[in-house]
């Protein structure tokens, strides 16, 4: 197993991070299962749209691009439980998993179910919170975990490599974990880079790449 990790101006190089892994992963895969629709691509599936998103539904329109969500509420396009997945062993080329694995009760289960289903050289994106509020949703889904740097090795350690790309520096953590301060995270990425903290592992969040 390779382990990347890349501290550095935290919150720009997650978003280079995230465009470059995202196209590399509808420009190189065909099969691709986004668990929990955290793209936020579709406006008829998933319980949320963003339209800044427009040039990932652009990419999704070129290959076989589906939602899976253990509930039909959102009309997904499969329903199924990420502890379970109902897919035969290898029969994705990529999964995406943004801000999922703090929800479900077991992310163990979860991540060994990611490689199962994943092809060999298949391509996963996932993001999970670390220190960041807490947002759970009544009815729909918990919120139970939080992930360290650490914590990710051990997850997700049955793949063949793992990229780890810290989100936002210990300033623009701090005040976005208060909404009546994240009007400041611009100020405080910032002084993030000024000061040097974003060396620090004190982050709001990591995005993955991994290769099986």
């Amino acid at each position: 197993m390779t382990v990347i990790s890349c501290y550095a101006h935290a919150m720009i190089k997650a978003d280079i991070f995230y465009r470059e892994k995202i196209t590399k992963i509808f420009s190189e895969q065909k099969h691709i299962m986004d668990i929990g629709g955290g793209l936020r691509i579709r406006k008829d599936k998933g319980d949320r749209y963003n339209s800044g998103t427009q040039w990932i539904a652009d990419l999704a329109q070129q290959v076989d691009y589906r939602i899976m969500d253990p509930v039909d509420t959102f009309h997904p396009d499969v329903i199924g439980d990420i502890h379970d997945m109902p897919f035969t062993d290898g029969a994705l080329d990529a999964i995406i998993c943004c801000s999922v694995l703090e929800h479900v009760k077991n992310p163990f289960i979860a991540a060994n179910e990611m490689y199962r289903t994943l092809k060999t050289g298949g391509y996963a994106y996932v993001y999970v919170p670390f220190l960041y509020y807490y947002h759970a949703e009544p009815g729909y889904y918990g919120d139970y975990w939080r992930f360290t740097e650490e914590a990710i090795r051990e997850l997700f350690k049955e793949f063949a490599t793992i990229e780890i790309c810290p989100v936002r520096g210990a300033l623009a953590t701090w005040v976005i974990l208060n909404p009546w301060t994240r009007f400041l995270e611009p100020a405080a990425a910032w002084a993030d880079r000024v000061l040097g903290k974003n060396k620090t592992k004190q982050v709001s969040a990591y995005a993955i790449f991994l290769v099986k």
